[in-house]
């Protein structure tokens, strides 16, 4: 956590230190952009699947609204009558398998805890291995998708793809626009010229489509059917729990909605024990859903969990029925 804040100061509070990086970012850059030759060149090979793939990533470090759009895709994708599956690296797991599928009761610290979300919120098949060309396979072969959802493959090049999307942050965007580890990014700026569609969270930025979070009311992770409205706790004390790579967003939601938070932020991908969120008193525990999918184990009444949608203008709607007719339907790769 305390390197996290170190690296969010650097990268987007004009950090002087982010000027003593700048060498080791040119030095990545030039990685960056050698691998990208190697693989246009064709010295490196790009592995087609039979089915067509959706690249869903980003350009910066951190957390850019991936998994809850990944989520909506999935389920957009299975009410236009397709049999979509998702692949993903399964970051943080522990598992040295090759290829793990994900169940909606799967183990996150086994298979990654976004999977499992994805897997839970969608009912799609969700495959994780650090190959991902082998990853869909298994689902083409194993679950008969017709489709596969790529989550943060934007600069997996191995894999081959018919679409591509990045989605950035439209509050925080690329923060000193320095390559890592000096700035945020993964690749140049200029690497977004080059998606068919660019989707911007919470403000829009030029050329993007907007994505604004809806929040439900709150779930009981004891008791999935049991909710809650936010309003209930106005002007209450509540535990905030978060182990997410922006946790701004969400702590803002509440002070909202005038409640009283003690905030307990954790690192991205955090593997809980009860220890961590046992906080001796009667106040309720809120956390993210992401963290949620780690704390069911040892769930306690007072436990609850904010659900989030995603939500889109006509104008996306629009667009995203034109890719998906001209890049995916009957297309098959041979």
């Amino acid at each position: 956590m305390i390197f996290r804040k170190l690296f969010d100061r650097i990268w987007y509070e004009n950090h002087p230190v982010s000027y003593l990086l700048l060498p080791l970012s040119w030095l990545y850059g030039l990685v960056v952009k050698l691998r990208k030759i190697l693989y246009v060149s064709g010295f490196f090979e790009t592995n087609y699947v039979s089915v067509p793939v959706i690249v869903v990533g980003n350009i910066t470090a951190g957390g850019t609204g991936k998994t809850p759009f990944v989520i909506w895709l999935s389920e957009y994708l299975t009410n236009k009558g397709y049999t979509p599956g998702v692949i993903s690296r399964g970051y943080g797991r522990k598992s040295n398998s090759h290829v793990q599928q994900v169940r909606h009761d799967s183990n996150p610290e086994t298979v990654g805890d976004e999977p499992v979300l994805i897997a839970k919120r969608s009912g799609v098949p969700v495959a994780v291995a650090f190959d991902k060309y082998e990853a869909a396979n298994q689902l083409i072969d194993n679950a008969n998708c017709d489709v596969l959802i790529c989550d943060d493959g934007l600069q997996h090049y191995a894999i081959g793809r018919n679409l591509e999307i990045a989605i950035i942050d439209g509050d925080r965007e690329f923060g000193n626009n320095y390559l890592l580890p000096a700035g945020p990014l993964r690749e140049p700026g200029s690497r977004l010229t080059s998606v068919d569609m660019l989707i911007s969270k919470s403000k829009k930025y030029r050329n993007s489509f907007l994505m604004e979070y809806e929040f439900g009311d709150l779930v009981q992770l004891n008791d999935q059917e049991k909710l809650i409205s936010i309003h209930n706790f106005k002007g209450q004390q509540i535990h905030l729990v978060s182990g997410i790579a922006n946790p701004e967003r969400f702590h803002s939601i509440f002070k909202e909605h005038q409640i009283n938070v003690i905030k307990h932020v954790f690192p991205d991908h955090y593997n809980y024990s009860l220890q961590d969120i046992n906080f001796n008193d009667d106040y309720p525990i809120v956390m993210t859903e992401k963290d949620a999918v780690k704390c069911a184990k040892f769930a306690k009444d007072n436990m609850w969990y904010l659900p989030v949608d995603v939500k889109f203008n006509d104008v996306f709607y629009h667009r995203i029925e034109t890719l998906i007719a001209e890049n995916i339907d009957g297309q098959k790769i041979t």
